[in-house]
């Protein structure tokens, strides 16, 4: 009769036998896994500040974002008046802008071109290319580098006033017409505010309204 101790001795052999294959297998998936991940450091195109396309090379660590928005899904299309300024004889932009070549991004007072125009939002963070396309002027530009039209504005104005941009979607912040249960046409947020000043003024109270019964006869 075979001791115990042999007995346990085949058993522990047979299973090594068994688990050879499956260590074989995990360390070739992890050789596969490392082989995929990106490399210390890989080329990306994206935009500058100007709305150039460029080559950089950035590290792994920054290859993998936690949140992309390029990855989102497309965004829903809001039905939306023309800007206030279209009908002006500023735009489109390019009409004029297509002449100055090339185009200055350089942050500065104008004093040939728009001088009503003072920036107070986010004046120290901010320039104008970083919502306009320093290319193509009839274009506004997100921070990913999408480019969009103006009807689209309220898309730029979310990127940095989130929580707005959600109750302008459903009717709590800004204003829609339209019917309560079907078609809605929403008003822009430059519809209401100033995108280069958009706090609002102070505005000076009214008296209250006189009751009915007390009018003047």
């Amino acid at each position: 009769m075979r001791s115990s101790l042999s007995n346990d001795i085949e058993v522990e052999m047979k299973t090594l036998g068994f688990a050879r294959p499956l260590l074989v297998l995990a360390a070739l998936a992890a050789m596969q896994l490392l082989a995929d991940a990106p490399s210390q450091a890989d080329r990306i195109k994206e935009f500058d500040r100007s709305g150039r396309l460029i080559v950089v090379e950035k590290p792994a660590a920054e290859l993998q974002p936690t949140y992309n928005v390029k990855n989102q899904a497309p965004e829903k299309i809001y039905p939306v008046p023309r800007p206030p300024f279209s009908s002006d004889l500023i735009f489109p932009c390019s009409q004029c802008h297509v002449h100055m070549q090339p185009p200055n991004a350089k942050r500065r007072v104008l004093v040939e071109y728009h001088t009503d125009i003072v920036l107070h939002h986010a004046e120290s963070q901010r320039w104008c290319t970083d919502c306009h396309n320093l290319v193509n002027r009839d274009k506004l530009r997100l921070v990913s580098g999408e480019l969009i039209d103006f009807t689209e504005s309220y898309r730029l104005c979310g990127q940095c006033h989130g929580d707005k941009y959600r109750d302008w979607k459903v009717g709590v912040h800004g204003k829609r017409i339209g019917n309560w249960n079907g078609d809605k046409q929403y008003l822009l947020c430059v519809h209401c505010h100033n995108p280069h000043d958009p706090k609002f003024k102070p505005l000076k109270p009214m008296p209250p309204p006189e009751r009915p019964g007390n009018a003047l006869h």
